[in-house]
């Protein structure tokens, strides 16, 4: 893989399709190695120093089988009346964290961090929040959605990019954070290590096309 001139190589510490999709907007090059780390939130952090925590955890993770590189690992949890919701188990699992979410607002909260593989230097990590209000869906809808399996690799069992959109109102803050991946902070991070996206910053952007609420106007 050929890298610009003085741009390090990129390494996405995420095995998502969603990441990986949304870091190819950088339109820079960019290898993807899992990190395999759980993802289990430490119970002595709140929610936003946890998932910084375990967004550090998986770069630093990866970082440590290399020799040089960016090393970008994230972290998405949602939070509802402060109870933290991962991936469900089971279809099951996923129907019982629709029913919370239903008619509700929530927050999803994504930690991202950049580690420098050949300095093993870490950059500054960082928590956006994106708050999310629910319609007040149907018992058959949550059961015809949790059949589909999208949910099931989903912090919060449902994807806004998917099928999963139709569950949503509106949101309130960045839509990518609430797919998992906000390239607004990431751009931000990238730009403390002099990285920037080619073509300059990106537009973090809403389905839409309008530019994210997070970003200068």
């Amino acid at each position: 893989m050929t890298y610009p001139p003085g741009i390090p190589p990129l390494i996405l510490a995420s095995a998502s399709p969603r990441r990986r999709e949304l870091l190819a907007a950088f339109g820079l090059p960019f290898r993807i190695i899992a990190s395999g780390v759980p993802e289990d939130l430490p119970p002595d952090l709140d929610v936003e120093s946890g998932v910084r925590w375990l967004a550090r955890l998986k770069a630093e993770a990866v970082a440590e089988t290399l020799t040089e590189g960016l090393v970008i690992g994230a972290d998405t949890i949602v939070v509802v009346d402060g109870l933290a919701l991962g991936k469900p188990r089971d279809t099951a699992d996923a129907c019982r964290m629709l029913h919370l979410l239903r008619g509700r607002a929530h927050r999803v909260i994504s930690g991202v961090a950049v580690f420098d593989a050949a300095s093993r230097r870490s950059g500054a990590t960082s928590a956006v929040t994106t708050t999310v209000y629910m319609r007040d869906y149907s018992d058959r809808e949550i059961e015809t959605y949790a059949l589909s399996g999208e949910p099931l690799d989903k912090a919060g069992s449902y994807a806004i990019q998917g099928l999963g959109g139709a569950l949503v109102e509106r949101i309130e803050g960045c839509y990518n954070n609430v797919v998992g991946f906000p390239l607004c902070e990431v751009a931000a991070l990238l730009e403390g290590f002099a990285v920037m996206p080619d073509g300059g910053r990106p537009v973090c952007t809403t389905p839409d096309g309008e530019p994210c609420p997070r970003l200068p106007r």
